[in-house]
């Protein structure tokens, strides 16, 4: 029985990675060992980004919620706070959009947070 060879699964590794490394600088994207820690390293960079970007839009949803509902004479903690007592649930992306794209329809909104409010 012949003796298994690996060179052609570390052929097909080498040319994964540097596929992956096209587009880096030097070394990076030609030579495997220096292209094979930097393509770990974005992948991982790439990961963590990925659970930043669910964090940054949520704040932007808050700061555009917020920035109308104090057009309307309310606070943000205090808009939502009355919407959950008048047993709306709406998102804070779908909240963030109406306040850009639909101002009536978010003043009504803001206009029954009130009321449940007793402001």
């Amino acid at each position: 029985m012949p003796r298994v060879k690996k060179g052609i699964n570390a052929k097909k590794k080498h040319k994964k990675i540097l596929r992956l490394a096209k587009g880096f600088r030097g070394g990076r994207s030609k030579l495997f060992r220096p292209a094979n820690q930097f393509v770990m390293k974005s992948l991982k960079h790439a990961y963590v980004g990925r659970k930043l970007r669910k964090r940054d839009f949520r704040k932007l949803w808050i700061t555009r919620i917020n920035a109308a509902a104090r057009l309307n004479g309310l606070s943000y903690s205090r808009f939502m706070n009355g919407l959950k007592l008048a047993d709306i649930n709406i998102n804070r992306k779908m909240l963030a959009d109406m306040a850009v794209n639909d101002q009536e329809g978010f003043t009504q909104l803001v206009n029954t947070a009130k009321e449940k409010l007793n402001v």
